[in-house]
């Protein structure tokens, strides 16, 4: 029997570095299929922007597959339990001998692999599975214990001691195969093409082509000051990458390959790396994957539970008004606002911000973290669950690295010291914009009246001690 092969595509929309693509190509003749899993995305809550996004890059795609003469199959779905059987099917009517994948790390999505792998080695069809969203595939960075660090600094010491010899290799794109005897099928996509708004969706442009001329021009020219700008969310300072990664459009590896290549440095010579935005940017890499790492050796976090299992004794309060006043950015705190303004209106919030509202919600207001990771999922244009649930465990002190008497940022500090002139704020609370210097950030009483701006819906400093003793009784 001849081999055929068949690339499983899920959250890697690239043909460079892809280790699966690769692979499958190099092999022999391979047919390229994504399985669309609409009721599967309304059950995680998945954003309407990204939707698209995924259904905007898959058409790219098919295009970029199509010069590599590598058809492309798009299955309707509707939920991870009818991918398996699909597959199958798919792979009996096209004689597919040979299925690869890159893995995913969700609890869910790794159900749905072990199950299509399982019933395809029913009819002798052999799997590959392959590591493509960190740098360092998780399970190989472990303590003296052989098990996965929960702290982080550890980590990222063990991490950065062994890249030479963890660190995944960088894939080319494949060469293009001969041309064989299967039409690309993304006639059901047209069902997808989901309407958001334009100048949302035209902030971030389809394509690799786009993603790597962002990465180019981010390295050339922000990342050397990127320590000293990155908290600051009026300056275009950050990388504005993240919506690639979460998408699979770009790697982390190949971040990582962009900032040893403005080094004319290998791999090797990743601890000789000079420069303290540099440095602060690798470290942002690494976090990434801690969080993925997090996620397969601890998969309760991927099913709603805390990674520390005491917090789990929290009296969280629950979806309440305090709860919609912040999701609609009318908390009487203008950055708090501000920054769920931002979110709701591009898909997207700056990453210092996240941080203040997440400690807002959780830490001010007493709201259950999994209700702001869940709002967090249904808005942002790259949510990815390992990142996102990391961030909001953070916050909340309930994840990795927790410090819970001390970690409570103040809002109106966090303002003061990032958004000093209130350009942000000004931004997006439009009824405060004429409001001048930093007193947009804490209006009073008479101020915010005259605007029509609510006044605060928490005292910060009781609410601040009362969940001190909150965390402090758990030790009780």
């Amino acid at each position: 029997m001849d081999m055929m092969n068949l690339v499983w595509l899920r959250s890697d929309l690239r043909i460079y570095d892809n280790p699966a693509l690769y692979n499958a190509v190099a092999q022999g003749p391979t047919i390229a299929v994504y399985c669309l899993s609409n009721k599967q995305w309304d059950q995680h809550g998945l954003a309407p922007i990204k939707r698209r996004l995924i259904v905007d890059h898959l058409i790219e795609l098919e295009e970029q597959l199509s010069q590599l003469n590598v058809p492309m199959i798009v299955l309707d779905c509707e939920f991870f339990s009818n991918v398996p059987k699909q597959l199958k099917d798919l792979c009996i009517d096209q004689s597919i001998t040979h299925l690869y994948y890159n893995h995913e790390y969700e609890v869910n999505e790794q159900r749905c692999t072990q199950e299509a792998v399982h019933l395809l080695s029913d009819i002798d069809i052999e799997a590959k599975g392959y590591h493509d969203q960190c740098i360092v595939p998780p399970g190989a960075v472990l303590n003296g214990s052989g098990e996965c660090y929960k702290v982080f600094s550890a980590f990222a010491k063990n991490w950065m001691a062994n890249i030479t010899t963890l660190a995944r290799p960088l894939y080319s794109k494949p060469v293009a195969q001969q041309a064989i005897d299967c039409s690309s099928n993304i006639q059901c996509l047209k069902a997808y093409l989901i309407n958001v708004d334009v100048n949302t969706q035209q902030q971030w442009p389809t394509g690799e082509d786009e993603a790597h001329d962002r990465l180019n021009d981010f390295i050339d020219q922000d990342v050397s000051q990127y320590h000293n700008q990155r908290d600051f969310p009026d300056l275009d300072a950050t990388s504005h990458l993240s919506v690639y990664l979460a998408l699979g459009v770009l790697t982390t590896r190949q971040c990582l390959q962009g900032l040893l290549s403005s080094e004319q440095q290998t791999i090797e010579l990743l601890s000789e790396v000079q420069g303290e935005g540099k440095l602060c940017w690798l470290n942002e890499l690494v976090w990434r994957d801690f969080y993925r790492h997090i996620l397969v050796a601890f998969p309760k976090v991927s099913k709603g539970k805390p990674f520390k299992d005491i917090t789990d004794r929290l009296p969280w309060k629950g979806n309440n008004q305090d709860f919609e006043s912040w999701c609609v950015g009318k908390t009487g705190v203008p950055i708090v606002d501000a920054a769920m303004r931002q979110l709701n209106t591009t898909g997207w919030m700056h990453n210092r911000l996240r941080m203040v509202v997440a400690m807002f919600l959780t830490k001010h207001l007493q709201i259950d973290w999994r209700l702001g990771e869940a709002y967090f999922y249904s808005r942002l244009a790259d949510a990815d669950l390992a990142s996102n649930n990391g961030g909001w465990q953070w916050s909340a002190s309930t994840g990795v690295d927790a410090v819970p008497y001390f970690r409570i940022f103040n809002p109106y500090r966090q303002a003061g010291r990032f958004d000093p002139k209130g350009d942000f704020v000004r931004k997006y609370v439009k009824e405060l914009a004429t409001i001048q210097g930093k007193a947009i950030h804490q209006p009073s009483k008479l101020v915010a009246n005259q605007f029509s701006y609510p006044m605060p819906i928490v005292d910060l400093k009781l609410a601040a001690e009362h969940t001190k003793a909150l965390f402090k009784g758990l030790n009780g």
